[in-house]
């Protein structure tokens, strides 16, 4: 995971990468991210994200933006997903990018979010984890672990593409 030069390239599929969050919604997009960018490129790509919508551009759920959504109740899952493409990131490129460590990756990285969301919830709601866990993660679990496993099978394919034709380079 050495710190590596940013080619021009890079910093395409970076804004690339953030126009298409800002589109789908950052869990649909950032496990693809990371996966195909890296974990310094694809955790940046939803960092532009998260300024975006901080400044006020209506990026996030409900097409809204601000700083007041982002320090809201459901802000603190928004913040967790940066740690989950940290965690994530780091499986795959120590894995190799292997398919089942990769799955796992991304489901402990989201566990981290989700415990990172749940208390900032709990805490700003003044409510139990239980309600917190009822509205907030359990109506989520199986789409994310769908899109956990579709995005690692589809990242494996494009990366593979865009590194063969030589838009990024192969990682150590």
């Amino acid at each position: 995971m050495k710190s590596k030069k940013v080619t021009i390239y890079q910093l395409t599929f970076m804004a690339m990468m953030a126009a298409v969050t800002c589109i789908l919604g950052p869990l649909s997009v950032i496990y693809f991210t990371v996966f195909v960018l890296g974990i310094w490129a694809g955790t940046g790509s939803y960092g532009i994200y998260l300024l975006l919508g901080a400044v006020g551009l209506p990026v996030f759920s409900g097409f809204a933006g601000g700083l007041g959504k982002l320090l809201g109740p459901t802000g603190g899952y928004l913040i967790g997903f940066i740690f989950m493409a940290l965690i994530g990131g780091a499986v795959i490129e120590l894995s190799h990018r292997n398919i089942f460590l990769t799955m796992l990756g991304w489901v402990v990285g989201t566990a981290v979010a989700y415990a990172f969301g749940t208390v900032w919830f709990v805490y700003l709601m003044k409510c139990s984890v239980t309600y917190a866990l009822t509205v907030c993660v359990y109506p989520f679990i199986g789409f994310d672990i769908v899109k956990i496993v579709i995005a690692t099978l589809l990242g494996k394919t494009v990366r593979y593409a865009i590194t063969k034709a030589g838009l990024i380079q192969k990682a150590a």
